[in-house]
C-alpha cells in the first residue's frame, strides 16, 4: 500500500485525499488550522460554474465541465444543496454586444449546457430587474455550500481509513530517494508520495521542495456586500458582467446563495498579506515578497489603473454601489447592508508579471505541486483529483 500525504484541506486538497484513500492508498492530509475549508474554499460565492468564460481545450475548460457533473452527483447523493438557479451574463450597452458574441462563440466550443443568447426583453424576462440589451443565459450554473461539501469529502477520507490532521503545520520537507518526510508543528512523517495544494501558501510549500519559485502567489482580496432580505427579490439567480479581456477579474455581479442570501461583489483588491481578509491585516513580510518580485513591476506597469479603481470601490461604498446599479437600476445604496466575509484568491504570476489562467503543475521527485489553481477550482475539485492521481 502506498503512503500519501496531501498538504491543505481544502476542497481541492481533500478531493484529492479522497480519491486516494476510496482507490485504498493510505492517505493523511496536513492542515495548519483547526478546521477544513478556512481558507478560500469557506470564503467564496458558492457558484458551481458552466464553464463560460475558459479557453476551449484549456485545462480549466476539460476540468470545470467534467467537475460540475461529478460535485452535482456528490451532492445529491449526500443530500447537500445544489441549486441550478442560473446565470445571466449581461451586456448593458451596445459596445458590449461584440464581447458578448465571442463568449457566446467560446462557451459554445465548451459545450455549456442549455446555453441560449436572449435579447432584451429575454434579459428582463429572466432577471425582471436586470438591465440590458442582450445576455447569454446558463440554466445550469448552481449554487452549493462548499464548506458542507469540504466536511463531507473529509468525512470519506475518514471512512476510508485516512487520517485528517488539523493543527498541523508543515515546517519542513525532506526529499529522500524512497520516499519524503514530512515535518509539522506536531510531528514528522515518512511517505512514499506528497501532493500540494496549499493555496494562499503553494509557493512557500513549493519553496520547501526546491521547486521553482516561480510562479509565485500574489493573494487578492475579494470583498461582498449582502442585499437587505427585503430586497433579495431583485435578483432570481445570477447577474454577470461581460468580462473584460483587459483585466483578469470579472468585476462586481450579483449572486443569490444556496441560503437564498443575496451577495454582490466581489470586487479585487491586493491584499496586504496572504490571508489579509480586512485592510488591517498586514504582513510586511508578505507585501515586501509581492513588491520584490521581479513581476512586480511589470504588472503595475500593466494594471495600475485597474488597482486604483478596485481600490476607491472597497473604500467608497458608493463607487461599489454605482457599479452595481448598472445592472440592476432599481438598486439603491442602503440596500447594500454589510460587508460581509471576504475571500482572498491565491493568483499565481509569473517573473515577467503575467497572471496565470490555467490550472499548473509541477512535479519535483515524489511530490506534486498544485501551483495554481484559480476559480472554477471548486467547481472543478473532483475532476482535478482525477487528474492529479492519473499523473501520479
Amino acid at each position: 500500500m502506498t503512503q500519501y500525504g496531501v498538504v491543505g484541506a481544502g476542497i481541492v486538497g481533500l478531493a484529492v485525499a479522497r480519491a486516494l484513500a476510496l482507490r485504498g492508498d493510505d492517505v493523511v492530509v496536513f492542515d495548519k488550522e483547526e478546521r477544513v475549508a478556512a481558507h478560500q474554499t469557506g470564503h467564496n460565492s458558492g457558484v458551481v460554474h458552466a464553464g463560460i468564460y475558459y479557453a476551449p481545450g484549456s485545462l480549466k475548460a476539460e476540468l470545470c465541465a467534467r467537475g460540475r457533473v461529478a460535485i452535482r452527483d456528490f451532492c445529491l447523493d449526500r443530500g447537500l444543496p445544489y441549486r441550478e438557479l442560473g446565470k445571466l451574463v449581461v451586456a448593458v450597452d451596445e459596445s458590449e454586444l461584440p464581447a458578448l458574441a465571442a463568449l457566446e462563440e467560446r462557451a459554445t466550443a465548451n459545450g455549456v449546457p442549455g446555453l441560449t443568447r436572449v435579447d432584451a426583453d429575454g434579459v428582463r424576462e429572466i432577471e425582471p430587474a436586470a438591465a440590458g440589451v442582450g445576455a447569454l443565459h446558463s440554466p445550469r450554473t448552481a449554487v452549493v455550500d462548499y464548506v458542507a461539501i469540504a466536511k463531507a469529502m473529509a468525512d470519506d477520507v475518514r471512512d476510508a481509513g485516512g487520517e485528517v490532521m488539523l493543527n498541523a503545520e508543515v515546517t519542513g520537507i525532506r526529499r529522500e530517494p524512497n520516499g519524503v518526510i514530512v515535518e509539522t508543528s506536531t510531528a514528522a512523517r515518512r511517505l512514499d508520495r506528497l501532493v500540494v495544494c496549499a493555496g494562499l501558501h503553494s509557493d512557500a510549500v513549493a519553496a520547501l521542495v526546491g521547486a521553482d519559485p516561480s510562479p509565485r502567489i500574489l493573494p487578492f482580496r475579494g470583498e461582498y456586500w449582502q442585499l437587505d432580505p427585503m430586497r433579495a427579490d431583485l435578483v432570481r439567480g445570477m447577474i454577470y458582467p461581460v468580462p473584460d479581456p483587459r483585466f483578469p477579474f470579472l468585476g462586481v455581479h450579483f449572486t443569490r446563495g444556496y441560503d437564498d442570501q443575496v451577495h454582490v461583489g466581489p470586487n479585487a483588491v491586493p491584499a496586504l498579506a496572504r490571508e489579509g481578509y480586512t485592510w488591517r491585516d498586514v504582513s510586511v513580510r508578505d507585501t515586501w515578497a509581492s513588491m520584490t518580485w521581479p513581476g512586480a513591476w511589470p504588472l503595475a506597469r500593466q494594471h495600475w489603473r485597474m488597482g486604483i479603481y478596485e481600490t476607491w470601490g472597497s473604500l467608497s461604498k458608493s463607487a461599489y454601489y454605482r457599479r452595481a446599479r448598472r445592472f440592476v437600476p432599481a438598486l439603491e445604496p442602503r440596500d447594500l447592508t454589510i460587508k460581509t466575509a471576504a475571500g482572498v484568491r491565491a493568483q499565481a504570476w509569473a517573473r515577467d508579471g503575467s497572471l496565470l489562467d490555467d490550472f499548473a503543475i509541477d512535479v519535483v521527485g515524489p511530490v506534486t505541486v498544485l501551483r495554481n489553481a484559480p476559480s472554477p477550482a471548486a467547481t472543478s475539485s473532483l475532476a482535478i483529483a482525477e487528474h492529479l492521481l492519473s499523473r501520479l
